[in-house]
C-alpha cells in the first residue's frame, strides 16, 4: 500500500445555514474512536490550517486501510505532520512513496482489532533486535588456541608438580596441584563444552535441559578453581605470619581433606546456577532470582576471594617488612612469589568480566547492545586467559620447577635413545650398587 499524500485546499467559508457536520467541519469525528488511542488527527489539521490560513477537507478511513470493508478491523490513520513544510495546493491522492509536500499517514493497531495485515506486521516488535556478534570468529580463534596451548601446559604442570609434592611432601605443592587439576577441568568444561561446542559449533541450539546441567559444571569448576586459590593464600599467610602453628598442622592429609571440602562446596554453590540465564538470549528485565545469581556469581568468584588475598597478601608484605626492619633484608621465598604472582593475576584478569556482568544486570543488556555484547565477549576471553598462564609464572618464579620439567622430558627423551642403540650394546646403569672395591680381601 502507498503513502497517502493529503493536501490542503483552498480556504472554505461555512455556507448559510449549514450546521454542525458540514463537510468543512473539524468538531466531527474523523474515525471511529478507539479506546485507549488518542484522536489526534482534528488538532492536528487544526493547527496547521491556523498557520496557513487553509481548510482540509475531512479524511475518511476508507482512503489509508486495505478497503471499505475493513477500516474498523484495520485500525485509523493518524496525522503525523507535514514533514517538508506548505504543500502547497494540491489534491488529494495516494503515491507510491513520500516526496516532498506529503502528509505521512501510519496505519497504527488497535486494541479490538484481529491483527496487522502482512505489510505492517513486522513493524511493530514485542522487542527490540537482538545485538550482533561483533566479534564474528575472533572469539572461537582464540578459544581453540588457548585450548590447544592450554590443555598440554597443564598436563605438563601437573605432572611436575605431583612429582615436587612427592618428593618435598610439602602442603603448598598440593595446593598448587588442584588448582591445576580445577583449571584443567574448566578448560574442558567452559571453554571446550561452553565456548566451543555449544556456541560455536551447535549455535546454541541445544536442549535447555542439557545447558542447564552444562551450567553447574561450569560453575563448580570456577569456584573450585579459585576457592583452591584462596586455601593456597591462606597456607602461605599461616607459614609466614604463624609459623609455629602451621609446622605443628600442616601436613598432606590435611591438605587433601582441605581440597576435598573446598571441591564439595564448590559442588554445592555451583547446583542453584542450573536457574542461571543466558545473558546473550535475555531479552527480559531481570527477575530477582536472575539477580539473585548474578550478585552470588560476582561475590563467590570474584569479591569475597579478591577480598581474602587483600588481607592475606598485605599481611605477609607487612611481616616481610617488619623482618627486614630487625635484621638482614628477608629474600621472599618461591611459595610466596608464586602466590602473588597469581592471586594478582587473577584480579586483572576476571576484572572486566565482573564489571561487564553487573553493567548488564544494570544499565544496558547484552541481548540489545552491540558494544556490551562486545565487551563481554572480550571479558570472557581474558577471564579464560587465567587457565593457562600460571605455568609462564612457576617457570618465572621457580628453578626447582623449571629443573622438573627438564627432567620430564629428558624422562621421555631417554627411552627414544636407549631404542635407537644397537641391539649388541648394553646400557650402563646410571646408578651402580655398592659393592666391594678391586683387589680388597673379604
Amino acid at each position: 500500500m502507498g503513502t497517502m499524500a493529503i493536501t490542503p485546499p483552498p480556504r472554505q467559508v461555512k455556507p448559510p445555514g449549514a450546521g454542525r457536520g458540514w463537510p468543512g467541519d473539524l468538531s466531527v469525528p474523523l474515525a471511529p474512536p478507539v479506546a485507549g488511542v488518542p484522536d489526534t488527527l482534528p488538532g492536528d489539521l487544526s493547527a496547521y490550517c491556523a498557520t496557513h490560513g487553509t481548510r482540509p477537507k475531512p479524511v475518511l478511513l476508507e482512503a489509508c486501510s486495505a478497503g471499505p470493508g475493513h477500516q474498523e478491523q484495520q485500525g485509523f490513520c493518524e496525522f503525523r505532520g507535514w514533514p517538508h513544510g506548505d504543500p502547497g495546493p494540491r489534491s488529494m491522492q495516494l503515491a507510491g512513496g513520500e516526496t516532498a509536500g506529503q502528509l505521512r499517514v501510519t496505519l497504527l493497531p488497535t486494541p479490538n482489532s484481529s491483527g496487522l495485515s502482512q505489510e505492517f506486521a513486522g513493524r511493530w516488535p514485542e522487542s527490540p533486535a537482538m545485538s550482533p556478534c561483533v566479534a564474528g570468529v575472533i572469539p572461537v580463534i582464540y578459544y581453540s588456541v588457548l585450548l590447544g596451548l592450554g590443555l598440554p601446559v597443564n598436563l605438563l604442570t601437573t605432572v611436575a608438580l605431583a612429582r615436587l609434592a612427592a618428593r618435598t611432601r610439602k602442603p603448598s605443592y598440593y595446593y598448587l596441584l588442584a588448582l591445576t587439576a580445577s583449571d584443567i577441568v574448566t578448560q574442558v568444561v567452559i571453554v571446550f563444552v561452553g565456548f566451543l561446542l555449544q556456541g560455536a559449533v551447535l549455535a546454541r541450539e541445544v536442549p535447555q535441559a542439557v545447558v542447564r546441567t552444562a551450567n553447574i559444571l561450569e560453575f563448580t569448576a570456577n569456584h573450585a578453581s579459585v576457592w583452591i586459590a584462596v586455601l593456597l593464600t591462606v597456607d602461605r599467610y599461616s607459614a609466614l605470619c604463624h609459623p609455629l602453628r602451621h609446622r605443628a598442622t600442616s601436613s598432606p592429609g590435611r591438605a587433601h581433606r582441605a581440597v576435598a571440602a573446598v571441591l564439595g562446596a564448590a559442588l554445592l554453590t555451583g547446583i542453584p546456577f542450573y536457574w542461571w540465564l543466558d545473558v546473550w538470549k535475555d531479552a527480559d528485565p531481570p527477575s530477582t532470582l536472575d539477580e539473585v545469581l548474578k550478585w552470588a556469581h560476582c561475590l563467590i568468584v570474584y569479591f569475597i576471594p579478591c577480598g581474602v588475598f587483600l588481607v592475606a597478601n598485605l599481611a605477609i608484605v607487612r611481616r616481610l617488612q617488619r623482618r627486614g626492619r630487625s635484621g638482614p633484608r628477608p629474600q621472599v621465598g618461591k611459595s610466596t612469589a608464586i602466590l602473588l604472582g597469581v592471586t594478582t593475576l587473577f584480579a586483572l584478569l576476571w576484572a572486566p568480566r565482573t564489571f561487564v556482568m553487573l553493567y548488564h544486570l544494570y544499565v544496558a543488556p547484552v541481548h540489545h547492545d552491540w558494544r556490551v555484547h562486545l565487551a563481554l565477549d572480550v571479558a570472557n576471553m581474558v577471564a579464560m586467559l587465567n587457565t593457562a598462564v600460571n605455568f609462564g609464572l612457576y617457570c618465572f618464579v621457580s628453578k626447582t620447577f623449571r629443573a622438573t620439567v627438564r627432567e620430564i622430558f629428558r624422562g621421555a627423551h631417554l627411552p627414544c635413545t636407549l631404542g635407537s642403540q644397537s641391539t649388541g650394546m648394553v646400557a650402563e646403569p646410571m646408578l651402580k650398587p655398592p659393592g666391594r672395591p678391586r683387589g680388597a680381601e673379604l
